[in-house]
């Protein structure tokens, strides 16, 4: 299969999009656009899909994405390999990526013939003892997916697997910007047996997301990316499912009693994973004023000794950014950052796309890098004094995925994580600690379901109750 030319699943009138690599510019593939004017051919194709999907047998689904798990484990190296060319990960991290995605299928497999049902004890209830029955789990219909370009195949898998699991038909549209990374394990899922009618795969601008966000007809929208986009979609989404996961700020914790050099290596790895693309990654890291300068020290020194770079180089810690805008405007951050009283202790650099890891302290809160998710390299540190003041600081932002803490006392560490808003927790680890079978999905503002497999499949699933009177 080539990346450069893919046969679009929907013509096209519209010029073809330019995929180029993160760190050098060059061009490595080019796919079909399409727009709002081809939105019933969208929707006949998805239609179509749907009515075959939903008669395959639970069996034909999960031996369908069984198959397609073995495929891509077979071919990781392709896959991690081209996320590198496309996202700018590290080879490391595209590897990483693609076994993520070979369990997400794997477990979605295992969804499909697992999750079916269970029986309802009707006669348990007066009147009712003469009536048997159940219900089943049935699909919702048309799906739209929509996903960003930080994990641009195991969050495409986390949108498909459920899905298909479930009987349903999926309009795919992924980042404009790694495009290829979903079209290949679309291309991937076919070759394992999937009528390519289940998944129709579009690109396009905002008026196409729009358009299908919209339509009456599509039941519910599955979207992975801003806060901006998902208001949106869900101002004109209409009467549909909506899930949707919009980023995050994590805090992480750092107290007195904690193992201070397993702390700063966790931190580390959370903070500068992906080039700090991360929506779960460290961003804040508040630490008890007995053991901050020590944090402090450790953790910059670590930062600094890490390699930016070429990605494809194994020697590589952190990749570029996705593009030079978006390398620019952490840049951006951490300068207005500095104006108002924060000081750099790592990093700061950028040539092109590649940022490197940038550590600040002395941040004000009301700065945008305190306040506001960065995606980016960049890591505020700030030291605290109470388990109260912690808490309050760490929740005052007004969203939260996930959260970290560390500390050897474990009632210590329960209590904060009842007390921190935010849906995972993690103590004694980085904040951006994720297995694919747990729920997935944050708190407060912007947080609507949870991915997972299993809580996904749930979610782009419907029960149906039979009921028989004897």
């Amino acid at each position: 299969m080539s990346i450069v030319e893919h046969t679009p699943a929907i013509g096209s009138g519209y010029p073809g999009l330019v995929v180029t690599d993160p760190f050098d510019g060059e061009v490595i593939g080019v796919v079909p656009q399409n727009g709002p004017a081809q939105l019933e051919q969208i929707l006949e194709r998805a239609r179509t899909g749907f009515q075959l999907s939903r008669s395959l047998s639970r069996f034909s689904r999960h031996k369908i994405l069984e198959r397609a798990s073995t495929l891509l484990e077979e071919r990781a190296e392709t896959a991690a390999d081209l996320i590198v060319r496309e996202a700018g990960k590290t080879l490391r991290q595209a590897r990483k990526e693609v076994a993520r995605a070979v369990m997400t299928l794997s477990l979605s497999a295992d969804a499909a013939r697992s999750d079916a049902g269970e029986v309802v004890p009707f006669d348990a209830f007066e009147g009712s003892e003469n009536r048997c029955g159940w219900f089943t789990r049935e699909p919702l219909g048309i799906i739209v997916a929509i996903t960003p370009y930080n994990d641009a195949l195991n969050l495409v898998a986390h949108k498909l697997g459920p899905a298909v699991a479930g009987g349903n038909s999926v309009v795919l549209k992924p980042s404009q910007l790694t495009p290829l990374t979903a079209r290949f394990l679309v291309e991937l899922l076919i070759d394992a047996g999937l009528p390519d009618e289940i998944i129709t795969v579009v690109h396009g601008d905002r008026e196409l997301a729009q358009a299908l966000t919209s339509a009456r007809e599509v039941r519910m929208v599955s979207f992975t990316g801003g806060f901006a986009t998902g208001e949106a979609i869900a101002r004109n989404a209409g009467l549909k499912k909506l899930a949707m996961e919009l980023g995050g700020n994590a805090p992480v914790i750092v107290f007195s009693d904690a193992d201070i050099p397993a702390a700063v290596e966790a931190c580390v790895s959370g903070a500068f994973w992906a080039a700090g693309q991360n929506c779960v990654g460290a961003q804040r890291i508040l630490v008890q004023r007995e053991v901050y300068e020590e944090f402090r020290d450790r953790f910059a020194a670590q930062a600094i000794a890490l390699h930016a770079g070429d990605p494809r180089d194994e020697a590589t810690d952190v990749g570029p950014m996705i593009s030079v805008a978006s390398a620019q405007a952490a840049e951006r951050l951490v300068d207005d950052a500095v104006a108002a009283g924060g000081r750099v202790l790592a990093g700061h650099r950028r040539e092109g796309a590649v940022y490197w890891p940038t550590v600040v302290e002395g941040v004000p809160f009301s700065c945008e890098l305190w306040a506001d998710e960065a995606f980016a390299p960049v890591v505020v540190l700030s030291p605290f004094e109470t388990e109260e003041q912690a808490i309050a600081q760490a929740n005052e932002i007004d969203y939260a995925l996930h959260a970290a803490t560390f500390t050897r006392d474990i009632t210590r560490a329960l209590r904060v994580s009842e007390q921190l808003d935010a849906g995972g927790v993690m103590i004694n680890d980085s904040s951006d600690y994720r297995v694919d079978s747990m729920p997935f999905g944050g708190s407060k503002y912007g947080s609507m379901g949870r991915e997972g497999v299993r809580f996904a499949y749930e979610e782009m699933t419907q029960p149906k109750v039979v009921c028989i009177n004897a």
